[in-house]
């Protein structure tokens, strides 16, 4: 199954690290088109026997976002939305160096093995029904304090299931800037939010060395499953170093390799020491964690003194 999705893969254009080889070029902003992405029933070939998740199992089908009424992160019912083709779709930042070229990537950091990015074919695993009761999103927003007015950044914001919660929490006076390496979920995700009338999210397409974040503004970094997913760990903490504002916070979420009972495949998964162990030597120091999720690790991280 996993050659047949390689293929398939392959037919749209579309890798596991789309930009890994080398940037292309883009124009400074892109309207993103109205098209319909495809989906598949499990885009990492995993065995029905398997009792472990990988992150893309179990989507629900069909495209989150164009008129549906899919439960929001409290579970509770949206409004019913108008059809993706009475909305203008919000800017996507396309804008890459296409001379700047992008190193192999390893396939491990510091002895962890790096997983392959979820291709955005798996996209609806992200809006699934059951993620609220297994993962209490809602308890996870909650903890980390957003404040109305704030800047924030929905690293590897997919098609945008917390970017939109965080657009909401920071307000009309705050912004939200949601990054993600393929262009596929950021055209996803600005439908969703030109849907939700939500106005104040900026769609960057990153590359796997730089989330392309201003420079000192960001109050806080929010990384849901994603950080074990970065193909050039360094260069991105590095990167989001520089994002974070004076007292900023990197935000990692990731389900908890010490606990044999969270059912996800360990590629997927980490420990608080890992976590550490590559944080701390790119400038990061804990600030403070937070432990009543079901199944992951919440962990703050302030920008340590050179």
């Amino acid at each position: 199954m996993l050659v047949g999705w390689a293929l398939v893969a392959l037919v749209l254009g579309a890798g596991p690290h789309p930009l890994a080889a080398r940037q292309t070029p883009g124009t400074a902003v892109e309207d993103a088109p109205a098209e319909t992405d495809p989906f598949a029933a499990d885009p990492f070939g995993t065995d029905d026997s398997d009792d472990l998740m990988e992150e893309g199992d179990e989507p629900t089908g069909g495209e989150p976002g164009d008129g549906d009424d899919r439960p929001g992160v409290d579970g509770g019912k949206r409004r019913v939305r108008p059809p993706a083709s009475r909305v203008r779709p919000l800017p996507i930042d396309m804008k890459l160096n296409r001379n700047l070229r992008i190193p192999p990537a390893p396939p491990f950091h510091m002895g962890r093995e790096i997983a392959q990015t979820m291709h955005y074919t798996g996209a609806p695993w992200l809006v699934r029904e059951s993620r609220q009761r297994e993962e209490d999103c809602r308890m996870m927003l909650d903890a980390l304090g957003v404040q109305p007015g704030q800047t924030v950044c929905d690293m590897g914001s997919g098609n945008g299931f917390y970017t939109l919660e965080l657009a909401r929490m920071v307000g009309p006076e705050g912004l939200v800037y949601a990054v993600d390496i393929q262009p596929e979920m950021l055209r996803m995700l600005s439908r969703r939010a030109a849907q939700e009338g939500l106005e104040n999210i900026r769609l960057i397409l990153g590359s796997p060395i730089d989330p392309r974040l201003p420079a000192g503004e960001i109050d806080l970094v929010l990384c849901v499953d994603v950080y074990h997913e970065f193909s050039h760990p360094e260069a991105m903490l590095a990167r989001i170093r520089e994002s974070l504002a004076a007292d900023g916070k990197l935000v990692l979420v990731e389900f908890r390799g010490e606990d044999p009972a969270v059912p996800i495949k360990p590629l997927h998964k980490m420990t608080k020491a890992q976590v550490r162990a590559e944080l701390e030597p790119a400038g990061f120091r804990v600030a403070s964690e937070f432990d009543r999720l079901p199944w992951q690790h919440l962990l703050f991280f302030s920008s340590a003194p050179d």
